[in-house]
């Protein structure tokens, strides 16, 4: 009997990636769908490596966060619609802020096994054109009438609908093991890890700084497409500064003594969109088009921010790529030493400092300030949640191609549910 003999480990190649410009929620984007904005970060990549032709592609990836019950195909349907061939085969993916990275993994995974030459992975959301439930109450007695056998039996069940059955159940940025936001977890873990209010301002400031010379010099002219009116990232404020951010008041973590986290240290609601082309190195050269990087490693990681050491902050919500980096790290032989760049996903400064300082607890050797997120992130571009993870390996990918040397970057994104997805990009 004959056995399949296991396929070769390929390195899987990222050609470039497309973004639509990100915007405030209840903005530009407010009647923009998600498949809509995913469609028109598609498109732009369409054109851009001229993916036209049948079969250009060998497969299509992504999600959301926030989906309607019509997102429920959210990939393929986007596919239909959108300039690439229709008969590409697309499926969707989520684990909350990580989705995007996670879509490009699950794509490098097929290239690298030789199972398809190419895919398009990404993720898009919208926080204003957020889904609105059915309140539960009135959920329940529109089920009682479907299930009724009379006309009498579904009228004494439709007579059961009260006032307050008519507000809807609305989406919450809370978790539902704890009932906390994002931003209140966040504020717990700042405080166990004695993150300062001047050191989170000082890392805005820099966020917002970067991105505008960023953009000035001309980075994101082959990664953003213009939508909508916009044609950079509408949260972006180039004069932003650590003396204007400590003007604010605090929102986060009230509870407590002497506050730290507040609009502006936090990433607003966002809307947005974006993608990244992955390829085989033969698909590549077929087409003369140069990798910008490569992607090397990837790892996950989850902690129990429900029954672990939540009150101190060890294991908060956001503090899962405190144990995949190291593991990955680890496993791939390398110390921070051996990045030139550094991309930590900013859903809140203090999260992005509790993480640098629980990768030193854990053994790595401290991060160059200069080398972290060097053209600004998400504290400036603001953080569509399905859609951060591409934009930042399609950014990190044309710093690493722009030194014309080799060079290596390490992503590090956490995620909502206590997780964290984590990768290594390198140009040889």
């Amino acid at each position: 009997m004959s056995t399949l003999k296991p396929a070769a480990v390929r390195r899987v190649a990222v050609i470039g990636g497309s973004r639509i410009p990100f915007a405030r929620s209840d903005g530009p984007y407010a009647t923009a769908s998600n498949q809509e904005m995913l469609g028109a970060a598609l498109d732009g990549l369409v054109e851009r490596y001229g993916l036209h032709a049948p079969g250009a592609v060998g497969e299509f990836v992504a999600g959301a966060v926030l989906k309607h019950s019509r997102d429920f195909n959210l990939a393929r349907e986007t596919v239909i619609g959108s300039r690439l061939d229709a008969r590409t085969p697309a499926y969707d993916i989520q684990q909350a802020c990580g989705t995007g990275l996670q879509a490009v993994v699950a794509a490098a995974n097929k290239i690298a096994l030789g199972q398809t030459e190419s895919a398009v992975a990404g993720g898009a959301d919208t926080a204003s054109d957020a889904p609105l439930g059915v309140n539960d109450g009135l959920r329940k007695v529109l089920l009682e009438a479907r299930r009724a056998k009379s006309p009498g039996a579904r009228l004494r069940a439709l007579a059961k609908v009260r006032p307050g059955h008519l507000v809807p159940d609305i989406p919450r940025n809370a978790e539902p093991r704890t009932g906390l936001s994002m931003g209140e977890h966040a504020a717990v873990t700042a405080r166990a890890w004695g993150v300062t209010r001047e050191a989170q301002d000082e890392l805005a400031a820099a966020s917002h700084q970067r991105l505008a010379a960023a953009y000035e010099r001309g980075l994101f002219q082959d990664l953003v497409v213009p939508f909508r009116g916009l044609a950079r990232d509408q949260n972006l404020r180039p004069g932003s500064s650590t003396e204007k951010l400590a003007a604010l008041k605090p929102v986060f973590g009230l509870d407590r003594p002497e506050p730290t986290m507040t609009a502006g240290n936090s990433t607003p609601l966002t809307d947005g969109a974006a993608l990244v082309l992955l390829a085989s190195e033969e698909w590549a050269a077929e087409r003369g088009l140069e990798p910008l990087a490569y992607l090397s490693a990837y790892e996950t990681a989850a902690v129990d921010f429900v029954h672990g050491d939540v009150a101190d902050g060890e294991d908060g919500l956001l503090m899962a790529p405190a144990y995949a980096v190291p593991r990955m790290l680890e496993r791939a032989g390398l110390g921070m030493a051996d990045f030139d760049l550094i991309e930590v996903h900013e859903a809140f400064a203090s999260q992005v400092l509790a993480t640098l300082a629980a990768w030193e607890k854990r053994g790595l050797a401290p991060v160059d300030r200069s080398r972290l997120n060097v053209a600004g992130s998400s504290l400036a571009t603001g953080h569509p949640f399905a859609a951060t993870g591409a934009r930042i390996v399609a950014t990190l990918a044309k710093l690493l191609a722009e030194r014309d040397a080799p060079g290596r970057g390490l992503i590090s994104v956490c995620a909502a549910g206590g997780q964290g997805v984590t990768a290594v990009l390198e140009r040889p």
